[in-house]
């Protein structure tokens, strides 16, 4: 018998919604080391291949639309070639990117992973390197994205998810316009300096490190209920939804007991890129389908059990999701 659970997947194609936010270029460069360099002690890498693919709220939009949503993209990128390249790689994904909007004032970020490794073994990376230019939106293009929030929350959009990575886009006239409604919508904020500063939202994801930053502790045991009530008091929030790692998840709601969610499947991390996209994107769906924040974040848990078992940024679909449930007593 399938797990209820499994009503809230199903519906996740009917859900309509928006990743705003930092847009990332995840740039991958496969090789095979083969010598020691004449110039300097460091390997030589004989180039295999090059991908891009989409990191920050691309990888949260992709994740989404893999799932079945239907998801628009509002952020702003630069006038170049990995925004190009980044554009494509998510209307591949069926992900809207007609208010993705092109800034030549701008650098699109980017993340370069150098993945090296025999000709016959696994590669791993070996160095990243990162490219990021914070740049705040022009009142022309902050103005666009405003009236975009405010057009999509009229025309039946279900749920807003806010990627910010303190690069820009998510600048104070946002987060005002996206406040204005979050006692309509579904709201959640993957922020990674400044959750605290989005008030009366569904639910903020902070991960343990970006909770020391924000709280100037870390959130152990001894202290982890202190941290949730905190960040619910800070915040406003209906919920916390703490990622802790190899420790699984921890879920705050204002009123009820902490609740601890162990990780799903195996503890032996292939990669963790972009599990946090997987876990936010998977839990709004899931509210926007119905489910309890409880719920969703079961849910959640699961779409990050699967996401750290594939190498590089990755998506996970509603068939793999719905087989995390099979042999399940219901």
């Amino acid at each position: 018998m399938g797990s209820p659970l499994g009503k809230f997947i199903q519906r996740f194609s009917s859900i309509r919604m928006a990743v705003i936010g930092d847009f990332i270029a995840d740039e991958f460069i496969h090789g095979a080391t083969s010598r020691i360099s004449r110039e300097a002690p460091v390997l030589v890498l004989d180039f295999i291949r090059r991908e891009v693919v989409p990191g920050g709220g691309g990888n949260a939009a992709m994740n989404a639309a893999a799932l079945g949503g239907n998801v628009r993209a509002i952020g702003a990128l630069g006038a170049d070639e990995a925004g190009g390249e980044l554009r494509r790689a998510m209307e591949r994904r069926q992900v809207d990117t007609g208010f993705l909007l092109a800034d030549s004032e701008r650098v699109t970020p980017t993340k370069t992973r150098i993945m090296a490794g025999g000709r016959n073994t696994k590669r791993q990376q070996v160095i990243r390197v990162d490219q990021e230019m914070k740049l705040d939106l022009s009142e022309m293009l902050e103005s666009k994205l405003i009236l975009e929030i405010e057009q999509m929350a009229n025309d039946g959009l279900d749920a807003f998810l806010i990627s910010d990575y303190g690069l820009g886009v998510v600048t104070k006239g946002v987060k005002d316009a996206i406040r204005k409604l979050s006692t309509e919508l579904i709201i959640t904020v993957d922020s990674r300096y400044a959750g605290d500063s989005f008030l009366g939202v569904t639910a903020i994801t902070p991960n343990e490190q970006e909770v020391e930053e924000l709280l100037g502790y870390w959130p152990d045991e001894e202290r982890l209920d202190e941290a949730g009530a905190s960040l619910l008091g800070k915040t406003g929030a209906r919920a916390v939804l703490l990622t802790r790692g190899d420790k699984g998840m921890s879920l705050f709601e204002d009123g009820s007991p902490r609740a601890d969610i162990p990780i799903y499947g195996s503890d032996q991390v292939l990669d963790v890129t972009g599990a946090g996209d997987t876990v936010i994107a998977a839990f709004t769906l899931s509210l926007a389908a119905g489910a309890s924040m409880r719920e969703a974040a079961e849910l959640a848990n699961r779409a990050a059990g699967l996401a750290v078992m594939k190498a590089g940024t990755t998506v996970v679909e509603p068939h793999e999701l719905l087989a995390t449930f099979e042999g399940e007593v219901a």
